[in-house]
């Protein structure tokens, strides 16, 4: 088995939505704002490489929304899905499934490009998998949410005929060496792909924890449907996390690819960071 970083864009987000109802002052310590209170966020995705298997964890924003849409993202940096998988000597048609922790919009935007009028996979060779629950919350979105779970990223795939649902947490749904863990307070029923990678356990956060800035409890995001069940989620995967000296894989921190976390007087904290690369 082979791991590697895949970076695309960086994009900027309200640094109030980001971290909820811890003041500012707090939370600029770790990731301090732009004039407009903007923080940067990565868009950093894990690909898998296993036997004939190449899987892809979430997407990224893709290119095929309007310019008005991203200007409120105000997306920056070197860094592209295509250069990044070339990178490592893989284009798009090399991926045989692409793994949807969920389908907020920047997760899952790069999942469906555009081709003239038309709106067909991004990779034409993967299956695309999600879980028959998060599908339908997503398709039959709440008014609060529904901003974030865009039909044109969603439909096609279903309409492709790739769609694939995970039905539990069991290793061997997607690969022998991937397990699914299941949070639901950022959105119901989101999925990360914990890896098995010789003596060490990797774990893909998502939005569970988006950055080494959100590791205390209370810092959780705005944008959660459900903050008390999130705040619950965090402590027990938090006390697991240390406790079996887990690796989380961050896929919005802008700068650490990689952290481990400790127990404290104050709590569980950070313990260290460093690149995917660097333990493999």
């Amino acid at each position: 088995m082979n791991l590697y970083s895949i970076d695309t864009e960086l994009f900027k987000l309200d640094g109030g939505a980001m971290f909820g109802v811890v003041p500012k002052v707090l939370w600029s310590r770790t990731n301090p704002a732009d004039e407009n209170n903007l923080c940067t966020w990565a868009m950093r995705l894990l690909l898998i490489e296993d036997g004939d298997q190449l899987i892809l964890i979430d997407t990224g924003l893709g290119d095929k929304q309007s310019e008005k849409f991203f200007s409120h993202y105000y997306i920056h940096g070197e860094h592209t899905l295509d250069k990044s998988l070339a990178k490592h000597g893989f284009s798009r048609d090399d991926i045989t499934d692409v793994f949807l922790t969920h389908l907020h919009f920047d997760h899952v935007g790069g999942a469906i490009v555009r081709e003239g009028d038309q709106l067909v996979p991004a990779f034409k060779n993967a299956h695309y998998w999600s879980n028959a629950q998060h599908w339908k919350w997503a398709t039959e979105p709440n008014d609060r949410e529904k901003a974030s779970f865009l039909k044109e990223n969603i439909l096609p795939i279903q309409e492709s005929g790739r769609l694939k649902f995970v039905e539990d947490k069991s290793v061997g749904v997607l690969n022998k060496n991937i397990s699914i863990r299941f949070a639901f307070g950022h959105t119901d029923a989101m999925m990360m792909p914990q890896i098995q990678y010789k003596d060490k356990t990797i774990l893909y956060m998502a939005d569970l924890l988006p950055s080494v800035g959100h590791i205390p409890l209370p810092y959780v995001m705005a944008y959660d449907m459900f903050p008390m069940k999130t705040l619950e989620e965090r402590k027990t995967y938090w006390n697991e996390i240390a406790d079996n000296d887990i690796i989380c894989f961050l896929e919005h921190d802008p700068i650490h690819e990689c952290c481990t976390l400790q127990h404290t007087e104050k709590g569980v904290r950070l313990k260290d960071t460093f690149t995917l690369e660097s333990i493999l």
